[in-house]
């Protein structure tokens, strides 16, 4: 499987109108979890992020919000932000703009928040603009480090050393709260956030 874990700056040129990092000013990273709610990752997270008095932000696939609405409530309860990441988890490249703007349309049903990332960051510019158009003061968010917990053929060590050497001030680095992501997720973010408070960084939610 072939995919960068620091994001280069001609894709960032390319798919300028998203957002791939946040201002450098602020020793502070953030934190954000893809494909939840999901009942034993999510609420590992959420424990970790009270324990290091942290915010995180988690980009939801309608259907597991519909499945577990009460960890999805619990984010929200304690303070960190959410985003759209479609209902479905569809992949823009291959859906046709009508079908995958329906997609996060429906999953807006369920997530009320201006935050959306594409699943595997495809999405094509016509998508985004529609996107923009139906979603008041929408904002397309993607990365600029992958910890990579998705890839069955790493282990979390490996995680840990993309997020610790590729993560600067601003860095918006992606975690995955999913059965798939698990193995290395509970090895790899504990370690990524004694690091980072060793490190003296903050680690907040992407702000809505």
């Amino acid at each position: 499987m072939f995919y960068l874990t620091k994001t280069p700056a001609i894709l960032k040129a390319i798919y300028k109108s998203c957002t791939w990092s946040l201002s450098p000013a602020r020793p502070v990273v953030y934190l954000t979890f893809d494909d939840g709610p999901h009942p034993t990752a999510t609420p590992f997270i959420l424990d970790l992020l009270k324990q290091y008095n942290a915010k995180g932000t988690f980009f939801c696939i309608g259907k597991n919000v519909v499945e577990y609405p009460e960890i999805y409530q619990r984010i929200l309860e304690e303070g960190h932000t959410t985003g759209n990441h479609t209902h479905n988890h569809v992949n823009g490249w291959k859906t046709g703009t009508d079908k995958y703007v329906e997609n996060v349309m429906e999953a807006r049903q369920f997530i009320n928040s201006n935050l959306f990332r594409p699943p595997y960051g495809r999405i094509t510019p016509f998508q985004i603009k529609q996107i923009k158009n139906l979603i008041p003061g929408a904002q397309i968010v993607m990365w600029d480090v992958l910890s990579a917990d998705f890839d069955t053929e790493i282990n979390g060590e490996a995680c840990v050393q993309n997020v610790v050497f590729k993560s600067k001030p601003g860095s918006i680095i992606v975690f995955h709260d999913s059965t798939k992501a698990w193995e290395r997720l509970e090895y790899a973010l504990p370690r990524v956030m004694e690091y980072f408070k060793k490190k003296g960084m903050g680690m907040e939610a992407v702000p809505v």
